[in-house]
């Protein structure tokens, strides 16, 4: 009994995923405060270009008028918001949530309808 050691428990996979996403979250994040204004910059753009591709794509689909309109509605304002956090200078933090949020719904409407 003396000798017998514990298997170490082991991290599940669910807490070892998002582990792992917040290490990448938190150096994303890092480094996007240390070249802000580059950062910041370029991703005006490529947010842009991203959101104008799901507006377009929303407005040739099938879908009703009304949700169309909404969805479109929800991908203006993410972009802006965005645009507008960099201009007032905001905290980095929630620059970059917004960044990450408009693109993330951007690239979810333009995925769902392409499927």
């Amino acid at each position: 009994m003396k000798d017998s050691t514990l298997p170490p428990l082991s991290v599940s996979e669910k807490q070892h995923r998002s582990n792992h996403l917040s290490r990448l979250y938190l150096s994303l994040l890092n480094e996007f405060k240390r070249g802000q204004t580059g950062y910041a910059t370029i991703a005006i753009i490529a947010q842009s270009c991203i959101g104008s591709a799901a507006a377009m794509v929303l407005l040739m689909g099938n879908l009703h008028d009304f949700s169309k309109m909404t969805l479109v509605f929800f991908v203006t304002i993410l972009c802006m918001a965005y645009n507008a956090s960099v201009l007032a200078h905001l905290k980095s933090k929630l620059s970059f949530n917004l960044l990450l949020a408009s693109l993330l719904f951007s690239c979810s409407v333009i995925i769902a309808h392409l499927l």
